[in-house]
């Protein structure tokens, strides 16, 4: 019986992923290193101390300047959060949704805990969550089920009791790793893709989501 809902962060609760590929755009300038969108996409979902080494590593660029870059670009994010960070639609449904229907409720996020308490003050969620899982620190991010494993702990859920929202290929993978239920809301322009089959259910918006697809996924 499903008991808990894990929300990842970036793209599917707040606009963020633009501000990722518009700060990593900025950085990388400085290197000469100029991404497209398909090869950004690419490393979507990744903690910032993955893609940056990834990207910077096949442009050659030394390794002593990662650390560095990887600052630049989480602070140029924040920033822009904090600017025009945008509510996703059907945020606000969705978290009144599994709050009435008495799930614990946990964020799951490749992101620092830093950014992931400016969004959550952003977006005014703050009261209907019991946990926060960053894998930062961890390892491995994102494929790797860590950090839903983590959340999962922290609510006192086992893992097989949890359902997660994504938008990434990377996260959907972490979340059926961990042995969850996924529910993906992936970007527009992605949505047809063949990839998104592995998913317990695709949406097109949180708004979308609803008691009849909860009865569903808990059978």
């Amino acid at each position: 019986m499903l008991t808990t809902v894990i929300f990842d962060m970036d793209g599917l609760l707040i606009d963020s992923e633009p501000f990722w590929r518009e700060a990593a755009k900025e950085v990388f300038a400085n290197y000469d290193i100029r991404l497209s969108d398909k090869q950004y996409s690419t490393t979507t979902g990744l903690r910032t101390r993955e893609f940056v080494p990834w990207w910077l590593s096949k442009f050659n660029v030394p390794e002593k300047e990662y650390l560095s870059v990887e600052e630049k670009i989480v602070k140029a994010v924040i920033r822009k959060v904090q600017e025009r960070g945008k509510v996703m639609p059907g945020v606000d449904y969705v978290f009144k949704f599994f709050h009435q229907h008495n799930f614990k409720i946990g964020l799951a996020s490749s992101s620092n805990e830093t950014l992931i308490h400016v969004v959550i003050e952003r977006l005014g969620i703050g009261n209907y969550l019991h946990a926060i899982a960053s894998a930062e620190n961890l390892p491995h991010g994102k494929p790797h089920p860590q950090v839903y494993l983590n959340c999962a702990e922290a609510l006192h859920s086992n893992p097989v009791e949890c359902l997660c929202f994504e938008d990434s290929f990377n996260g959907m993978i972490a979340a059926l790793a961990a042995r969850m239920r996924c529910v993906v809301v992936p970007e527009h322009s992605e949505y047809k893709l063949e990839k998104w089959g592995a998913a317990n259910l695709k949406l097109s918006s949180l708004q979308n989501f609803s008691q009849l697809h909860l009865d569903i996924l808990d059978n």
